[in-house]
């Protein structure tokens, strides 16, 4: 990280000629609790030691200058004049600052330099990264004061609405709250959150890139939460009381399940066992029962595959791979679907033997290899110098 950090604070320093506040905000991965965001769910994310760096610094006037390390490209706008780029990053920093001036925060212009080690487009959240880091940088730039909910909500909206992808909180949520050696519960509902361990210095999370991006993943996201909104119009005909599939139990389902129309049957079922899962995985941790806490991963993946219908071939291939190694305790998809990676949680012995024969596996397969991240869990969004 040191290295990275160097880099980007140099580019800075070339590209603007003075001294920036340097912040690190890192990629997130999520434990157990997948498309239960939207549903008003549960899910166990954690901040990640893979991170954006940024180097920031504020201006007397209104202009915005960005610079991309990792693209060598340069975008320069003006707070009067924000609008979508065909390079599509500097979105990810221009709807931060539009959020902060529609909420009629007091911003001037700002220069920034960024670059990172989170994959991109690889299920770790490089976007909520950029943005949690931007709103971060903000509020400590400017003075504000705002906490930091209000922080991921600004994040939030701000790929909500002018990035136009309808992500749910819990990307910002762990960039911002996340803490070394603990994960998250986070309620998406209420946005109470609890924080459980994950303090196992010998295991290891792994997370498996297929390389295969999601192009699906956006549109069939959409018909998901569709199909989750469809089962709850139903069932509120029966239970007035429900408002999400958060409300949702087993037995409300399997009673009215003739009404319903199959897929859509499958999808609510999928989601009400999977909040299940989340809440008896906290439990595991506790106990430190990682056997137990796995097998619900196998559980998540295989309902995300069968019920929600999201996982792809090569998804399916690098579990089924992680699987049949000594020294894995879980495997399963993580994020939207139809491409992107697994999450695995590997003892750190394994973890040479679990790149070796996953590899082998994969490439047998599809003729190309999986990167591998190997990744702890870290503290949230930060401050590294001023």
């Amino acid at each position: 990280m040191e290295k990275l950090i160097e880099s980007v604070k140099k580019s800075f320093e070339k590209k603007f000629n003075r001294k920036p506040v340097v912040i690190a905000s890192p990629g997130r991965i999520n434990l157990i609790g997948e498309h239960t965001d939207y549903n008003e769910g549960f899910v166990l994310p954690g901040a990640t030691d893979r991170v954006i760096i940024l180097a920031i610094a504020p201006r007397e006037d209104r202009r915005c200058r960005f610079y991309s390390v990792d693209f060598d490209q340069d975008f320069e706008t003006d707070l009067s004049h924000l609008q979508k780029s065909q390079l599509r990053w500097p979105d990810y920093l221009q709807g931060v600052i539009d959020q902060f001036l529609k909420a009629g925060y007091m911003i001037k212009g700002v220069d920034v330099a960024f670059g990172g080690n989170v994959p991109i487009g690889g299920g770790m959240s490089s976007s909520a990264a950029v943005e949690g880091g931007m709103a971060f940088a903000l509020n400590h730039l400017f003075q504000l004061n705002l906490d930091l909910l209000t922080l991921t909500r600004l994040a939030q909206k701000a790929e909500n609405e002018f990035v136009g992808v309808r992500c749910g909180i819990m990307d910002m949520f762990a960039n911002l709250h996340g803490q070394p050696k603990k994960v998250l519960k986070i309620d998406c509902r209420s946005l109470a959150y609890e924080y459980y361990p994950f303090e196992r210095e010998d295991v290891r999370v792994v997370i498996s890139d297929t390389g295969v991006r999601r192009e699906l993943a956006s549109s069939e996201y959409n018909v998901r939460r569709q199909q989750c909104e469809e089962g709850v119009r139903l069932l509120q005909q029966h239970y007035p009381e429900i408002k999400s599939l958060r409300d949702v139990d087993l037995t409300m389902l399997e009673n009215h399940r003739s009404e319903f129309d199959p897929v859509v049957w499958m999808r609510c079922a999928y989601v009400v066992k999977e909040n299940q899962r989340v809440n008896l995985a906290c439990q595991d941790l506790l106990k430190g029962d990682l056997v137990t806490f796995g097998q619900k991963m196998y559980q998540s993946h295989a309902g995300l595959r069968d019920e929600y219908e999201v996982s792809s071939p090569e998804l399916n291939l690098l579990v089924e791979s992680a699987s049949r190694i000594p020294g894995v305790y879980g495997s399963r998809m993580m994020g939207a679907g139809f491409g992107g990676c697994t999450i695995s949680l590997v003892e750190a012995q394994a973890v040479e033997l679990f790149k070796e024969k996953v590899s082998a596996d994969y490439r047998k397969e599809t003729g190309k290899d999986p990167t591998i991240h190997v990744v702890m869990i870290e503290a949230g969004t930060r401050i590294l110098e001023e």
